[in-house]
């Protein structure tokens, strides 16, 4: 049992790390548009900048996905997982268990990209040449970690009967 307890404080802060390093992400775009403010002021150029910015947005992006998924921010079937009554669970199953394949699918495709870029060398196509396996990396992480977290609650929802995920708004208002 304290390997469980264990585990599931681990699961938690690398879905709550995700969270804190979208959020670094947004930040990151903050200081960006504000240097690239800064050096059209003073008649400097700051090549890149729109194409890193860009970078940081993916990698918010896709460092948030797990955080918003266990905090019930993703877009779910609530309604009609309401309606399912007392075959909920079955419902919940299967969107879990088609979820967990398409995250997993998209990870692995991610991964595989991503290592295709850095082997092959690939370069943006902007000024600042970066090599693309470097942005590449934050989406590749991010949808990993999207993946524990489906697999995550569907290994929640079949032994223990309950995923894990947070009520959303449409639950908690009973759909009043």
């Amino acid at each position: 049992m304290a390997a469980a307890r264990t585990l599931r404080r681990f699961l938690d802060f690398l879905y709550r790390l995700g969270g804190v390093i979208a959020a670094l992400f947004l930040v990151a775009i903050l200081v960006l548009i504000v240097l690239q403010m800064l050096a059209r002021w003073t008649g400097q150029v700051f090549p890149g900048a729109t194409d890193y910015a860009g970078y940081c947005m993916a990698g918010a992006s896709f460092f948030a996905f797990a955080y918003a998924l266990n905090h019930g921010a993703h877009i779910r079937v609530s309604l009609m997982l309401t309606a399912l009554g007392e075959r909920r669970w079955w419902g919940e199953l299967w969107c879990f268990l088609i979820g967990t394949a398409i995250t997993t699918w998209l990870a692995w495709f991610a991964l595989r990209g991503t290592w295709m870029s850095w082997r092959w060398k690939e370069l943006s196509q902007g000024l600042d040449a970066t090599p693309m396996w470097i942005p590449q990396l934050s989406m590749s992480a991010g949808t990993v970690l999207l993946a524990i977290a489906f697999w995550d609650h569907l290994v929640r929802l079949v032994f223990l009967g309950g995923h894990g995920i947070r009520a959303d708004i449409v639950e908690q208002s009973h759909a009043e």
